[in-house]
Formats: structure tokens, sequence, C-alpha cells
């Protein structure tokens, strides 16, 4: 039938299911909401945060293009430009050629968005140590 998907035959969800699917949205959402406050109280937006954190996040690097920052962060290229320039007048983040891509350029974070990225990172960590039975992921009890 049209809007199935391929664990359509599985099992039913049983009412302790339910209750931990609820639980871990409601766990999901109370860290959002956590971060949106806390990165706003430190003068940054969500999506500034975000974009610092994938950048020290990113893997095996320091640095990441526009296109992975927009892969990474599932936003359109323009939007990204747009938000590293915001950062990048805020002193967050710098702009470096890329050696290989002349078409390319590096997206870095500057020692300012090292310190206040340390800084939200760590109350981010202490919250997701707060919330760890909350968010953590259901265990499923399915039968078949």
């Amino acid at each position: 039938m049209a809007g199935e998907d391929e664990h359509s035959g599985a099992a039913p969800l049983t009412k302790a299911d339910f209750e931990a699917l609820a639980r871990f949205r409601f766990g999901i959402r109370r860290y959002l909401r956590f971060s949106e406050e806390i990165v706003r109280r430190h003068g940054l937006t969500p999506q500034q945060y975000q974009l610092l954190l994938a950048l020290k996040g990113f893997p095996g690097r320091d640095w990441a293009t526009v296109g992975e920052l927009a892969d990474r962060l599932q936003l359109r290229h323009h939007s990204v430009v747009e938000l590293v320039n915001r950062a990048q007048s805020q002193e967050l983040v710098e702009r470096a050629a890329h050696p290989d891509d002349a078409r390319s350029v590096r997206v870095l974070l500057t020692a300012e968005g090292e310190r206040v990225l340390g800084r939200l990172g760590a109350l981010h960590r202490n919250e997701l140590q707060r919330l760890d039975t909350v968010l953590a992921p259901p265990d499923w009890h399915t039968t078949g």
C-alpha cells in the first residue's frame, strides 16, 4: 500500500514501546530547548552554535568547505554562506584559501570561536549527562 515503509510487516508496538518513544522524543526536545536557550544567553543563535560544532567536529580535520557544512547542517549552500558571513563578522570563523581547489574555500574556527565553543560544549555535555536516562534510545521488547 502507498505510504508504507519496509517495516510495515514488523510486530506491532506495545504500550511500553510507545512510552519509550514518547520518553525519548521528550528527552530530545528538552535537550534542544536547553541548547537553544543556552547558546542565546551566550550571544549566539542556535545555527551559529551548530556551525561551530560542525567545524570542530568535522571528521579528520579542523576545517570544512561551505558545501560540506551545508551537508552537515542540512541547509542550502547560500544559507551556509550567510551563516559563515555572520559568524565571520563576529570573529568566530575565518575563511582561508583551499590549497587543492581554487573554486573552494576552507572555513576554520578562530581562537574566539574555539573559546566560545569550548564553553558551550562543556555546558551541553553536562546537560547530556544529566539527561542520560531520558535520552537513551528505546530498548525494544518485541516478540516475533
